[in-house]
């Protein structure tokens, strides 16, 4: 008796599988169904959904400043948007230099749409601007230091170019 024949046989009788085994797709079940029917959508990038965003809401397009609860406006605009992927590309949006200095002088929030809503709190535009003198302040100390070290390195270099030339003067090789 071949393979193919038992196959044939015994695809009438019910297989069942040890109470401890994992459970599997059924013998029965057509060998043709497609994979991607039930396998979720790839996740998206924050960069790319925020590209997305950009393209669909003058909100995001002109970096107006955003209602609070935008993330549930999101949801039920976009079905199927990938939470922590919509979290990500927020944080980038409302953390970028140009949606902080739009902040800082904003007095109306705006919805998807780019329609006026509730006026920003002077306890956003605090938070902005103290977040944008942290960021400078940061940014001028890391300038500072490469600058500190790159003189230093030069001071070294130079240092080590004198004492290769008094080495050279004063060996009794040369």
């Amino acid at each position: 008796m071949n393979t193919t024949s038992l196959a044939a046989e015994s695809a009438d009788v019910p297989v069942t599988a040890p109470a401890n085994a994992p459970a599997t797709v059924s013998d029965t079940a057509p060998a043709t169904a497609p994979a991607t029917a039930t396998a979720p959508a790839p996740a998206q990038s924050a960069r790319s959904l925020l590209k997305q965003l950009q393209q669909q809401f003058p909100a995001f397009r002109d970096c107006l400043p955003l209602a609070i609860g935008i993330d549930k406006q999101l949801l039920a605009r976009i079905p199927g948007l990938d939470r922590k992927a919509m979290r990500a590309a927020l944080g980038i949006h409302t953390g970028s230099l140009r949606y902080l200095r739009a902040m800082e002088k904003a007095t109306v929030r705006y919805d998807l749409d780019g329609v006026a809503g509730a006026e920003v709190t002077d306890i956003h535009r605090t938070h902005a601007k103290e977040t944008l003198q942290q960021r400078f302040k940061k940014e001028a100390e890391r300038k500072k230091a490469e600058r500190d070290a790159a003189q230093a390195d030069e001071a070294n270099r130079l240092r080590q170019e004198k004492l290769l030339q008094l080495a050279s003067k004063f060996s009794r090789n040369g």
